[in-house]
């Protein structure tokens, strides 16, 4: 026993399709066109939206320290990038603080 019917010759899908046309029934025409038109479009969306590119390798510059560098050396570079780094958080908590007053977050 079959589910599912034997699929259609490529000749009867023409004809019935040709036939179809041949009514002369403007507005089953203009949906027929748009049920296919839609679905198209959101496939060519889908399609067009999953090509992404690919992120470039990205160089890491280590620095090499002598080995026999003194402690105060050590202190004063981490104090630099301490000083670095408290800027560039004070930047971001600015920022953030300028997009809760827009929003009017307390």
């Amino acid at each position: 026993m079959a589910v599912l019917p034997r699929p259609s010759s490529p000749r009867a899908v023409w004809r019935d399709i040709r036939a179809f046309l041949a009514t002369g029934n403007r507005h089953k025409l203009l949906f027929g066109t748009l049920s296919v038109a839609i679905p198209t479009l959101l496939m060519l969306g889908f399609l067009h939206d999953s090509k992404i590119e690919k992120p470039k390798p990205e160089m890491w510059f280590v620095p090499s320290w002598p080995a026999d560098r003194p402690d105060s050396v050590i202190i004063a570079q981490q104090k630099i990038d301490q000083a670095k780094k408290d800027k560039m958080l004070a930047e971001k908590r600015a920022s953030y603080q300028r997009l809760a007053k827009r929003l009017g977050i307390d």
